[in-house]
């Protein structure tokens, strides 16, 4: 029908609940991308009152324009602890048991107190998972952290840089009351104080000391229920004091919290560079080059003579590959995608379909970028496969004409990307567990399809990268890295994409198949490249030797990274 605006915010809401969903991303990026569109046609038909204040004062505070940030982070507020409130209340109606067990808590009451108290105890615990509900986006599983805290944070800046002290002052001191020791905000107060007198009184909000005194109140109450009669609490606060918790209880809760600090990743440590294992490797480009942090470029990771080998092993994907048979592409009509796993590359090796060397490099490449990305960003700490998939991308003929899409719409590796919330959610179906993402390129012969970086919105271009035979680029997998692929415009695209975890349970279990099956039976033949830059590759001519013994992968190189990995060689069966 034409109708632009209501089209685009029918699509934003529907992937604001839905942001899994491939085909509404597209159609979202598809808009962004036309010039009849307006920003302000994305909006949330179903948005709550606090959240769509909280967005749009996080917009004007990431833009500098703190007047309107202050308007709409204090409607934010306001209308969360409405909401709060509300949610309260509702916690106040009859007990049902939601699950089996509540059901058998119920029936094993033996009295008339008891029933009270085990009710009592339920409404106390449910007010305070309210904080949670209103912290929670639409559409979301996981709640922001410090919801009602982080809004006393940014106003207190932003009053700030408006010149209102007083009222800076106040969010200052409104913010002690959840972290009394929170020293950045400790040395504001002492700045604001200095600059409002000495015998200027200042005093936080009456609504903030309400909230946190009841809050308070209601946490001793259920602790000293837990204590002595039994029962668990989740605490949905990172602020709780410590002194509130029995001793009986402090343990699991301290367990509770790294859980939740593991979550949030240091990055100065993350950003400590350790030696690369392999000579001749080159660093293109480095995180500050890139506009980023946790990105690095390689060059010279593979000869031209094994990106050929490579090459050559990728015809057998259009026919037996991993691909997505159902359909060209996962992300684009616009584009055939082929796909071979490390598995599939193996048994079609052991069939005989394809040489065996080539599916042998296919392993040994992949490696030797795990080993380079493992000794770049974290020295130390193994990381392991998660996945790793030998992938082309064909342009379609005649199908360009007016195309706007990207070959691979912006993402980031294992959070869902809400760039209107400025968030990336870690939940599934997001691959949680991934850590680091690497793409290993092996030809340049087309047009298009360069990685580029964005920031949190997916619009702006932070920094790209331009597909060469040989070139690795490494970047952490999370919401700092949101990333994407230029639409392939003319010719077939190839490169193996790789990503990795420091979670040995969720380690690639085809590679450890598939390094059994390329151990079973080996073809005769001689030395043969090592992706590491010693030996011969296979479009040389092998050099025959009756004293070459076999290599077990039971046996690995030394994890010692100064010492460079020794080339694999081919069992002579003669």
């Amino acid at each position: 029908l034409k109708r632009l605006d209501q089209a685009v915010s029918a699509a934003h809401t529907f992937f604001v609940a839905n942001p899994q969903h491939l085909q509404m991303r597209e159609d979202i990026e598809k808009y962004r991308r036309m010039s009849a569109v307006k920003p302000d046609s994305f909006r949330d038909l179903e948005a709550t009152p606090h959240w769509e204040a909280y967005e749009a004062g996080i917009q004007h505070y990431n833009a500098d324009e703190y007047l309107q940030a202050v308007a709409r982070l204090e409607e934010s507020l306001e209308e969360a602890l409405t909401a709060l409130e509300e949610c309260r209340a509702l916690c106040e109606g009859p007990w049902e048991a939601e699950d089996e067990e509540e059901e058998d808590e119920e029936e094993m009451q033996p009295g008339l107190y008891e029933a009270i108290a085990a009710h009592y105890i339920h409404v106390l615990k449910c007010r305070q998972q309210c904080v949670l509900e209103i912290a929670t986006k639409p559409g979301r599983i996981s709640a922001t952290e410090d919801f009602i805290p982080s809004h006393l944070d940014l106003l207190q800046f932003a009053y700030s840089q408006v010149g209102n002290q007083t009222l800076a002052a106040e969010c200052a001191a409104s913010y002690l009351l959840f972290y009394p020791t929170d020293e950045p905000m400790m040395e504001r107060m002492k700045q604001h104080r200095t600059e409002l007198g000495e015998d200027a009184a200042v005093t936080a909000r009456e609504s903030i000391q309400q909230y946190v005194q009841r809050s308070l109140m209601e946490k001793k109450l259920i602790y000293y229920a837990v204590e002595h009669l039994g029962g668990t609490f989740n605490d949905p606060d990172l602020w709780t004091p410590d002194e509130l918790i029995p001793e009986n209880l402090k343990e699991k809760h301290r367990e509770d919290q790294e859980k939740q600090k593991q979550e949030t990743w240091d990055v100065e440590e993350r950003e400590k560079k350790g030696p690369l294992p392999f000579e001749g490797i080159a660093v293109a480009m480095d995180s500050h080059q890139m506009n980023g942090t946790q990105r690095v470029v390689f060059d010279r990771v593979l000869t031209e003579s094994e990106c050929k080998d490579l090459l050559r092993l990728t015809k057998a994907a259009g026919e037996a590959g991993d691909g997505f048979r159902t359909r060209r592409s996962p992300h684009t009509p616009h584009e055939r995608f082929e796909g071979l796993t490390v598995l599939k590359a193996a048994q079609l090796a052991q069939n005989g379909d394809v040489d065996w060397r080539d599916a042998k490099l296919l392993l040994q490449a992949s490696e030797k970028a795990r080993k380079i990305i493992e000794s770049y960003f974290t020295p130390g700490r193994r990381l392991h496969f998660s996945f790793t998939h030998l992938v082309c991308r064909t342009a379609a003929h005649e199908e360009q004409e007016g195309r706007m899409d990207l070959s691979h719409p912006v993402h980031a590796d294992n959070c869902l990307l809400d760039p209107e919330g400025q968030e990336c959610w870690r939940e599934p179906p997001a691959y949680v567990y991934r850590d680091y993402s690497g793409i290993l390129y092996l030809n340049d012969d087309f047009q298009g399809g360069g990685l580029f970086f964005t920031e949190m919105d997916t619009v702006t271009v932070t920094a790209e990268v331009h597909p060469k035979c040989g070139r690795l680029v490494a970047f952490s997998s999370g919401k700092e890295n949101p990333h994407g692929v230029w639409a392939v415009r003319r010719g077939r695209r190839c490169a193996i994409a790789l990503w990795y975890t420091h979670s040995q349970e969720h380690a690639e279990q085809e590679r450890v198949k598939a390094e059994e099956l390329m151990e079973q039976d080996r073809p005769d033949g001689g030395e043969r490249q090592g992706a590491d830059g010693s030996g011969r590759s296979s479009s040389e001519s092998p050099i025959p030797t009756s004293r070459a013994r076999p290599t077990s992968r039971r046996n690995k190189p030394s994890s010692d990274r100064t010492q460079h990995p020794k080339g694999l060689r081919v069992r002579d069966e003669f």
